[in-house]
């Protein structure tokens, strides 16, 4: 079934502006349901949480809920869902956590493709506790991961592989699950940054192969803030530093200080929109939500057909950087002979919001010695054909 882009543009408040949305990759719009799950959290009643007044239960509630609905999206138990603040702050926690058990002479493989998110915590932890740092590289003329590499890189000594399930600029979804495999074989941890990923794609972590997973709920229509999940069992081996009368318990043993609970609420909101935009006659919501994304899937390719063919018809005046057969509807592009960000302003005062830089996307960049800035675009569920057309209109016009 197609989706029903109307009603479903209906719910967001910011596209009354007029204005067509290419910055998805950087978070997207937010749908009313979710900016009304995050208000009625707040003006509850609501206090800390506990089990005998309404104000302490609705705080439970908003917990539960949240990690009911993140165990649904990305298929792993509710006891295993984290929040935090950011994918960033996250990934810091976690590299302090699991560095706890490092020692020289041990290894880590990082990946080249990846968003720095998923890279400075890593390598920062190495540099404290005397870990090599070995790396994946990107084949420049396919923008992949060289997977020859990777296994060049693995060792016995291998403690952690951290990789990208889908590259914030590029688009290019590696093959997670057969490098995860590899991983495993020497024993290693994964860990796997699925932030652009799961803004695109249903999420399985047990068929990833990822060990832990984080992503960020503002880049599918949820607020701002981060999930990491985890089996249980691992988090339990897992010890961070923490007050002494804070819960002991996983996971609540890695969410340092008083939960927003507010956040919860409106991230669980963003969840049960998707799951409800072509739930098709699913009964459960994981089910709902694998047919719902399907949809949005289908309606982003065929956007992004529109897209490339509109590029392509610009001939040499664009170069695409985005080629890999695997990968999301997000192109990273340089115009001949002009600046990225010349072309992002020409394109903000026509109302096409398309940004120029380098995303944070650093280690790629310095791989692919690609042009700092670049402009990426990159569609999200409310895109429509007529955003595309004037996004196309406004670079020939600046071409």
């Amino acid at each position: 079934m197609a989706i029903d882009l109307t009603a479903l543009r209906a719910h967001f408040p910011s596209l009354d502006h007029g204005l067509a949305f290419f910055d998805g990759p950087g978070g997207t719009q937010t749908p009313r349901p979710v900016a009304d799950a995050i208000a009625a959290t707040l003006t509850g009643p609501l206090s800390n949480r506990g089990v005998v007044s309404p104000s302490e239960l609705n705080a439970e509630r908003a917990v539960a809920e949240f990690r009911a609905a993140y165990a649904d999206l990305l298929n792993v138990p509710a006891g295993g869902v984290i929040h935090g603040r950011s994918a960033t702050q996250l990934t810091y926690d976690f590299s302090r956590h699991l560095a706890k058990s490092w020692k020289a002479g041990d290894e880590i493989v990082l990946s080249r493709l990846d968003h720095d998110c998923n890279v400075r915590p890593w390598i920062q932890a190495a540099e404290r506790v005397g870990v090599t740092v070995r790396w994946i590289e990107i084949d420049s003329e396919t923008a992949e991961l060289d997977l020859d590499s990777f296994e060049r890189a693995l060792s016995p000594r291998t403690r952690l592989v951290a990789v990208t399930a889908a590259s914030n600029v590029l688009g290019t979804k590696p093959p997670v699950r057969r490098i995860a495999d590899l991983a495993h074989e020497v024993g290693a941890l994964v860990y796997v940054d699925g932030v652009h990923y799961a803004a695109h794609h249903l999420v399985d972590v047990p068929a990833l192969g990822a060990d832990l997973f984080v992503c960020s709920p503002y880049k599918f229509l949820g607020p701002h803030c981060g999930v990491l999940a985890g089996a249980p069992g691992l988090l339990e081996t897992l010890h961070p530093d923490k007050l002494l009368p804070s819960p002991d318990t996983v996971p609540e043993r890695f969410e340092f200080g008083t939960l927003p609970y507010e956040i919860l609420a409106g991230a669980t909101a963003a969840v049960d929109f998707l799951a409800a935009i072509d739930p098709g006659t699913r009964a459960t919501r994981r089910e709902q939500l694998t047919h719902a994304l399907g949809s949005l899937h289908a309606h982003e390719q065929v956007l992004r057909t529109r897209l490339e063919e509109g590029l392509r018809a610009l001939g040499d005046a664009v170069t695409l950087h985005s080629k890999a057969a695997h990968r999301t509807p997000t192109l990273l592009m340089t115009l001949e002979g002009r600046d990225a960000r010349e072309a992002q302003v020409h394109l903000a005062a026509r109302d096409v919001l398309a940004p120029a830089g380098s995303f944070y996307a650093y280690e790629p960049f310095a791989a692919l010695k690609l042009e700092d800035p670049a402009l990426r675009v990159g569609l999200a569920p409310y895109n429509t054909a007529d955003d595309v057309d004037r996004l196309l209109d406004g670079l020939s016009s600046f071409l």
